[in-house]
């Protein structure tokens, strides 16, 4: 039979239950933390990754943005370099076709050549009408030599057509012109105007895709020519 405990063993075992249950708290509490640190660094690892993804896609979306802002200036420099290249040929094209102008000026101002050209424009004009009457506009000042050119013109149409032509000459273009003559057929149905400006302006729009080759090469950004 046993014995009841004294005091001392009882305060033993007592201890020695606090030291267990001591043990048992510290080895789960160590479970807890250890646990605790691992899920720390799973969450910790996740927002990291996280926001290193945002970072990157705040650079990439930085980076793509720089490169647009750079196409677009250097774009828009082209663009400003390519205007301003084809206002100087523009300027170099109207003081090309400005001094043919005042070539034919010239020309208009020596009787004996400006003779032979409206005599020249005046056959080749009563060819084109063939009819039987027709009026010559020029300058006023022009109507004399107008009148003289006629009169050889009008021999050359005949040898030419073996046709007659009636001709009045009257100065009814503007002085600013640079000379030449409009014909006008008896019938007023057909105009013709062998004028200097317009016989200019004709050879300039014939010959403007040729004169821009000639100076400023071929276009680079033409698929097709005719």
């Amino acid at each position: 039979m046993s014995r009841p405990m004294n005091d001392d063993e009882v305060l033993n075992e007592m201890n020695k239950m606090v030291a267990f249950i001591k043990q048992e708290a510290m080895e789960k509490a160590r479970e807890i933390r250890v646990k605790a640190d691992e899920e720390f660094a799973i969450e910790k690892a996740k927002l990291v990754k996280q926001e290193q993804q945002a970072i990157d896609a705040q650079y990439e979306k930085k980076r793509k943005g720089t490169e647009v802002a750079q196409k677009i200036a250097q774009s828009t420099l082209t663009n400003k370099s390519r205007l301003k290249l084809l206002h100087r040929r523009e300027e170099h094209l109207e003081e090309l076709f400005s001094t043919t102008r005042n070539l034919a000026l010239g020309l208009a101002k020596d009787d004996g050549r400006y003779v032979q050209f409206l005599e020249g424009v005046i056959v080749q004009g009563f060819l084109q009408v063939l009819e039987p009457s027709v009026t010559l506009h020029c300058r006023k000042r022009d109507v004399a030599v107008a009148k003289q050119a006629a009169e050889g013109a009008a021999k050359t149409y005949k040898d030419l057509s073996g046709r007659d032509v009636k001709f009045a000459v009257e100065g009814t273009l503007g002085d600013d012109g640079a000379g030449g003559v409009k014909l006008v057929s008896g019938s007023k149905r057909i105009t013709l105007d062998n004028s200097l400006d317009e016989r200019l302006r004709l050879l300039e729009d014939r010959m403007l895709p040729e004169i821009r080759n000639d100076l400023f090469g071929a276009n680079p950004n033409r698929k097709f020519y005719t």
